[in-house]
């Protein structure tokens, strides 16, 4: 099985920083917005077998690659905040 490990930290990055972007809508299609803008600009790290998921995870948990990933993902939920395609605005839906 071929599995993107980004994926899996993009998706932890979004859980830990959504809470400090109240005016983030949050709903399945901003999320998704998010996480795709995110998975577009980190690099993927794609793995085929245990032994090459150990190797990656290590690497994937540094300091350096973690902070890496948490800027794109705050700079998604300000750019999703703006302009959110599900048309909510400030949490508030419109009329």
């Amino acid at each position: 099985m071929i599995k993107n490990l980004v994926e899996d930290h993009v998706t932890a990055a979004y859980a830990t920083l959504r809470p400090h972007f109240p005016a983030f809508c949050g709903c399945d299609l901003c999320r998704e917005d998010v996480l795709t803008f995110a998975l577009n600009r980190v690099p993927p790290r794609y793995v085929s077998r245990r032994e090459g998921s150990v190797v990656t995870e290590v690497n994937l948990e540094k300091e350096q690659s973690r902070a890496a990933i948490e800027v794109v993902v705050m700079e998604a939920l300000r750019k999703i905040s703006v302009a959110p395609r599900c048309g909510n605005r400030g949490g508030v839906m419109p009329r």
